[in-house]
């Protein structure tokens, strides 16, 4: 165990960095990219460019330029250059945001999925499942922030069921209003997955049900219940798991950047997707740091399950 998290500690390092840089070479050569242009104004004269570069450091080489800026983000210095804000504290104010929509949406993606995708199997051919295939792909087909849109507009603004938006912290109006804003987008986003793991489960837990160890177990009057639950149910849970730890490691990376824009969330994503129009390279870079380093450790997580789920599979 301990050469596997060291192995998966040191594969981390090198993903990151490696994401890192490919991520900072884009933008140092992409055409319009240079920040001092931007920094300097739209009518600033060559004088004024060149001393925008040299206060900045955007003369230097390439390498030295991204050794600075690897540190000041680890140090927390990283100074984002169209707003002027430290991007370390923006990504930690809108932490919290992301994670409670990330959290919440997986947990209903996995829930639901899970639970239609072993109803389906059980029923498989009959009406009910042709019914829940065909509901998986519209939920798979349809746009995230037109849904967000019609969920926000009719039962947000129009119906008034829901807040039409916005985040209130569990710290300033309580848990029911944190939680009365986070329901639409944590529906929204969990409708793109859930067709696609109710899909996966069906199709595994009918490739599994008929193995010889299942009938074995049958054989040996084992309830079917536990059979279902203790060897069918537990080993076609394994693509599930890999599923859901690269999902949620996507969701907390700004893979939610549309949610999180449709509802006003103003979290992690949002914060991305503002810097990629302003081609603002410290919190782009920061937030693909963030983004992965949560999908490299959330693959060393299911790894772990892996070995609890099935016995044959060891983490040497």
């Amino acid at each position: 165990m301990a050469r596997f998290i060291v192995r998966r500690l040191i594969g981390m390092a090198i993903v990151m960095l490696v994401v890192s840089f490919l991520t900072f070479l884009i933008f140092f050569k992409i055409p319009g990219g240079d920040p001092a242009d931007r920094l300097a104004g739209k009518y600033a004269t060559p004088g004024q460019v060149a001393a925008v570069e040299r206060e900045w450091g955007f003369d230097k080489p390439f390498w030295i330029q991204y050794g600075n800026m690897m540190e000041k983000t680890f140090t927390g210095d990283l100074i984002s250059y169209t707003r002027q804000d430290k991007v370390v504290e923006r990504i930690i104010d809108g932490a919290p945001r992301t994670f409670s929509l990330a959290i919440g949406a997986a947990l209903i993606w996995l829930v639901l999925g899970v639970a239609l995708g072993l109803f389906s199997a059980l029923r498989a051919g009959a009406l009910s499942d042709r019914f829940l295939t065909v509901l998986a792909l519209i939920g798979i087909s349809m746009p995230v922030f037109w849904l967000g849109a019609l969920a926000n507009y009719y039962l947000g603004y129009k119906a008034g069921l829901f807040p039409d938006g916005g985040y209130v912290p569990i710290s300033e109006g309580g848990l029911w209003e944190w939680f009365k804003h986070m329901i639409l987008p944590w529906s929204v986003l969990a409708t793109l997955f859930v067709g696609v793991y109710s899909r996966v489960l069906r199709n595994q837990v009918l490739d599994t049900i008929n193995d010889d160890y299942v009938r074995t177990a049958r054989a040996k009057g084992i309830s079917e219940r536990r059979v279902m639950g203790r060897h069918v149910l537990r080993n076609s849970m394994i693509p599930i798991v890999t599923l859901w730890g690269l999902d949620f490691g996507y969701v907390l990376g700004g893979g939610a950047i549309l949610t999180e824009t449709v509802f006003d969330l103003q979290g992690v994503g949002d914060y991305f997707a503002e810097s990629i129009g302003a081609l603002d390279v410290p919190p782009v870079m920061a937030v693909v740091l963030f983004g992965a380093f949560f999908i490299v450790l959330l693959n060393g997580i299911v790894d772990i399950v892996y070995a609890a789920l099935d016995p044959r599979i060891r983490l040497s």
